[in-house]
């Protein structure tokens, strides 16, 4: 699956439009993490915990929104976007989204 944040991928033709493709995830903080992390911020610093949390998030959204889109039949994403959105103290939804096209 080819998945880009362009219009257009480069010396592919779009023949088909399939519409919308969506994959999400909601993710809470963990008690032991945000003790570590309260720790880090206060002698600053990256946290680590957070980081590979939200990267793991970003991938399983990605992976949702390609199977959406294999299930419509489509081999590419163009337009593909992220957003995270707090819900609640402490849980956060990450959106992954695009336009599902087959080219060739």
């Amino acid at each position: 699956m080819i998945v880009v944040t362009s219009e257009t991928i480069v010396d592919k033709k779009i023949t088909k439009t399939l519409g919308l493709v969506r994959g999400n995830t909601i993710r809470a903080r963990h008690l032991g993490k945000d003790i570590l992390a309260l720790f880090r911020n206060i002698i600053g610093g990256e946290i680590s915990e957070y980081t590979k949390l939200m990267g793991e998030s970003r991938e399983q959204a990605i992976d949702r929104m390609i199977q959406n889109a294999e299930e419509l039949g489509a081999n590419a994403i163009i337009t593909a976007r992220l957003t995270t959105s707090m819900l609640m103290g402490g849980a956060a939804e990450i959106v992954a989204y695009g336009t599902a096209v087959v080219v060739e």
